[in-house]
């Protein structure tokens, strides 16, 4: 006997998250309701939950660091990395700096094993170059 395969349910608005983030790149629930109620504006905010919730556990999408008012954010990269967060915009960038961090941090904290991935704070640089 075969396994069974397990039919994963794929809205429109499912595909309207993924297309949506994939032009984005990192977004919250409410950033992606609100581009995606330009296709559909009866979608609710429930409705985009569920659905984020679901991609992300499908593996289909990632979580980002929170935005800075501590909402979800979702990533359209699902391979491990590391992100840039702008203290001052919000703004979120990928990166891949934690092979050659952490054995410097690792010696730093006397013997202590970091796991999982990084998030680097700072200033971006279009808010650098709007401060100069």
């Amino acid at each position: 006997m075969q396994p069974q395969t397990v039919k994963q349910r794929q809205t429109k608005y499912c595909d309207a998250i993924e297309d949506t983030l994939s032009r984005l790149g990192h977004a919250t629930n409410s950033e992606l309701l609100q581009f995606i109620r330009t296709s559909f504006p009866e979608v609710s905010a429930t409705t985009v939950h569920r659905a984020t919730t679901r991609l992300a556990e499908r593996g289909t999408i990632g979580i980002a660091p929170a935005a800075r008012d501590g909402s979800m954010r979702y990533d359209t990269n699902v391979a491990p990395h590391d992100h840039f967060m702008c203290n001052q915009c919000g703004v979120i960038r990928d990166t891949d700096v934690i092979d050659r961090v952490k054995p410097i941090l690792e010696q730093s904290i006397a013997g202590c094993a970091i796991e999982g991935r990084l998030t680097i704070s700072g200033i971006c640089k279009q808010c650098r170059e709007k401060h100069s």
